[in-house]
């Protein structure tokens, strides 16, 4: 008696299982509508209601809860010192990673 390559209820399945359709793509963002959203033919500005990213000390990403009830000069105040502080924070993370890896390399050899 000669012994299957193979378990019967594999074979099975493989003769029956259609191949996996190709994912399907987005279409890539247009420039004009970035930040934006359609609803029932009315346009929504997204920043406008969840307001700017804010890179937290440990590299995470959060949004101010309360930026849609926000005055334009507290906005503007707000932007102005997050921007700053993002950058510091990015950085700061980038130089971590970086020593993180250059250190996983020494060990490495």
């Amino acid at each position: 008696m000669s012994e299957p390559t193979q378990n019967p209820t594999e074979q099975a399945n493989a003769a029956v299982a259609p191949s996996p359709p190709a994912p399907l793509a987005l279409p890539a963002p247009s420039d004009d509508t970035a930040g934006t959203l359609e609803v029932n033919g009315q346009a929504f500005s997204l920043f406008d209601k969840m307001g700017p990213t804010v890179v937290n000390s440990d590299g995470t990403l959060s949004r101010i809860v309360d930026w849609d009830i926000r005055t334009p000069a507290e906005r503007a105040n707000i932007l102005r010192v997050l921007g700053k502080r993002n950058q510091l924070r990015l950085d700061s993370k980038k130089a971590e990673l970086a020593a993180q890896e250059g250190q996983a390399q020494e060990e490495s050899k």
